[in-house]
């Protein structure tokens, strides 16, 4: 079994409809199951008032959760062309997973979402890229194989899937980002099936 974690932050609902979709990438896969998990919000007393299970939506992540999985892909909505607050504390409370090398080998890909079209989809990917690669993680991308990268009005860049949540569209994703969310899940899982033996040599 190939398990994939699909850690997101999801202000409106784009990020959390892409995550959905990775997740359906992941289930296409035989022998592979998604786990989504989401973060919460970061406010002064964040750690005080917080209830330890959001009302609705996907259970908050663990350390073990990333311990656990074989696959991860990360989300969040653009911040200013950077990764949101919320996504970044948690990165940030993952030093014991950087110590003992718990995601060293392992595939792991981005996704966004933006309110324009030229929202800075690609910085975002970008920067949420680099504490995977202090990780040790090996990323995974969207190889223009997948003729919907290439035709693409909407979102989707070679770096992971994207949303435009245009004020016409809203939180409804595309059929070519739809289709571009499955494909990165479809890989991370048969990534994270294949390697999960070979990882000792990888770390």
């Amino acid at each position: 079994m190939s398990r994939v974690l699909v850690l997101y932050y999801s202000r409106h609902g784009s990020v959390a409809g892409l995550a959905r979709q990775v997740a359906r990438g992941v289930g296409a896969v035989t022998g592979a199951e998604a786990v989504l998990r989401t973060v919460p919000p970061v406010a002064p007393a964040t750690r005080s008032v917080m209830p330890p299970v959001p009302e609705e939506g996907a259970p908050y992540a663990t350390l073990d959760d990333l311990r656990e999985c074989d696959a991860l892909a990360l989300g969040s909505p653009t911040r200013f062309g950077n990764m949101a607050a919320p996504l970044k504390y948690f990165l940030d409370g993952t030093s014991e997973l950087w110590l003992d090398g718990s995601l060293s080998g392992k595939p792991a890909g981005v996704f966004t979402s933006t309110s324009s079209q030229h929202g800075g989809q690609e910085s975002t990917l970008l920067s949420m890229m680099l504490p995977l690669l202090h990780h040790g993680a090996l990323l995974v991308g969207l190889p223009y194989t997948l003729q919907a990268l290439s035709h693409t009005r909407d979102g989707g860049t070679p770096y992971g899937p994207s949303h435009v949540a245009s004020p016409a569209a809203g939180a409804e994703l595309s059929e070519d980002e739809r289709t571009l969310a499955q494909a990165l899940g479809r890989r991370l899982a048969v990534a994270g099936g294949a390697l999960a033996a070979q990882r000792e040599a990888l770390r």
